[in-house]
């Protein structure tokens, strides 16, 4: 049985320049790549995906790594499932309900 404690979610988290035409396609050639990997965006500059275990962490991260563009700044936050369950999530005013992990059929 999976368990929530080893279950991981990557967070990839960014502002990068976008004045230059160059920093806009290196901006845009990122974000594509993010998506190419699997992640999803949560918002327009942070990107998350679900992983099943602490060595696709670490698979996903040099990846980010080898994508990451020339200027900017980049965070990667890595945490467990069980802590992603605790997220607060708002659209306006409005409270919305937790989101669910994929399925482990969805894993593999």
């Amino acid at each position: 049985m999976l368990s929530g404690y080893r279950l991981m979610w990557v967070v990839v988290m960014f502002d990068l320049p976008v004045v230059e035409k160059v920093e806009r396609k290196a901006a845009t050639d990122f974000r594509n790549a993010l998506l190419d990997m699997g992640f999803e965006m949560s918002q327009f500059s942070v990107y998350m995906r679900f992983c099943s275990s602490q060595s696709q962490v670490d698979t996903y991260c040099a990846q980010v790594e080898k994508s990451l563009p020339v200027g900017g700044k980049v965070n990667i936050l890595q945490f467990t499932d069980k802590q992603y369950e605790r997220i607060i999530t708002f659209r306006g005013k409005a409270k919305q309900p937790s989101k669910k992990s994929p399925d482990q059929y969805d894993l593999f």
